[in-house]
């Protein structure tokens, strides 16, 4: 590991200040990835500033007036934590259980929830720093284009990289319709969907997302779910623990008698990003729910997929996958 300057700060605006005055700093929270990633040498900051004493660590419903509250992730809370947390496990059973498909219990109780939208993907040529990896060096090429692309995207990826978001809590905020809470430099917050938030390759794949240097996620809302009595997060891996998705989905839904009122799927192991499912969904909404029409929904879905030479086998896995989370969520729900 090169070495690094290490700054510990007690407010966010002192955070955000030490953030913008190195555009080679890096912030510090959990850091289960970023140590890794400079043990790597994939990651080199120059300096690491510490915002572990914020106190951004609080879970709590959002009054929305007469409407059902939603939920606030500060953005420093812990996975372990927020897995567990009454309101999550009640209001929010795929994202708890999206939690806690992730990684291991040891890292969970590190890792925090801004974090987790910020890790970088597992691609083993952008971890090999022997391989060209767009991604990790702009202009060098994509190793996994031509090479073992197993693991890698049938959706959305460019000719620059193939490389899949890793995290599991992030697909199911995106099923769940959340919002990154992100403060800049000049002390306004936006409130970021997840489509603005994460972004595909294009020609940019060194880019994971839309923040900019500088800014600071503080924490993610949730908008009060109707889908707790009909959710499920479905992961298809190559080992029963830590181990990252060949595809998961998260799978929702309401009910009104047999027919679906409304419905959300995301999938996770197919893009750059969170994929949200939006083909399925149309064709669902109206349905009956029943196993010939996920499965109908899930063929339609990855019809459009564009698979490389060794991942042609996530066609008919991602077809399975929505129906088998789409048939949990009606026969088991929460």
């Amino acid at each position: 590991m090169r070495p690094f300057k290490y700054t510990r700060v007690d407010s966010l605006k002192s955070a955000i200040k030490e953030l913008n005055g190195n555009a080679q700093s890096r912030i510090l929270a959990g850091g289960t990835n970023l140590l890794d990633l400079m043990k790597e040498d994939v990651e080199r900051p120059e300096e690491l500033i510490d915002i572990t004493h914020l106190p951004y660590s609080s879970i709590r419903s959002l009054s929305q007036g007469a409407a059902k509250p939603g939920v606030l992730l500060d953005a420093l809370g812990k996975n372990a934590g927020t897995a567990n947390h009454p309101l999550i496990r009640s209001q929010y059973p795929m994202l708890s259980q999206a939690i806690l498909a992730g990684a291991s219990a040891q890292i969970r109780n590190m890792a925090t929830n801004g974090g987790n939208l910020l890790q970088r993907t597992r691609c083993p040529y952008f971890y090999d720093v022997a391989m060209p990896c767009n991604k990790r060096t702009p202009g060098s090429g994509c190793g996994a284009m031509e090479g073992f692309n197993r693991m890698h995207a049938v959706f959305g990826w460019s000719d620059k990289c193939i490389a899949v978001h890793p995290s599991d809590m992030a697909v199911a905020l995106a099923a769940l319709d959340a919002k990154v809470l992100v403060q800049n430099r000049s002390g306004q917050q936006r409130r970021l969907t997840f489509d603005e938030f994460f972004r595909l390759p294009g020609d940019a794949p060194e880019k994971d997302n839309n923040l900019q240097h500088g800014d600071l996620i503080t924490g993610i809302e949730l908008p009060a779910s109707n889908f707790a009595d009909h959710s499920y997060y479905a992961k298809v891996r190559d080992r029963s623990s830590y181990a990252f998705a060949l595809i998961s989905v998260a799978a929702g839904f309401q009910l009104n008698g047999k027919q679906i009122r409304d419905v959300r799927i995301a999938m996770g192991g197919v893009a750059h990003k969170p994929w949200r499912a939006l083909t399925a969904e149309k064709m669902l909404k109206g349905k009956e729910a029943n196993e010939a029409n996920f499965k109908a929904a899930a063929k339609a879905e990855m019809a459009a997929a564009k698979p490389h030479e060794y991942n042609k086998f996530k066609i008919e896995l991602g077809e399975r996958a929505i129906a088998l989370a789409l048939t949990k969520a009606l026969n088991y729900g929460s």
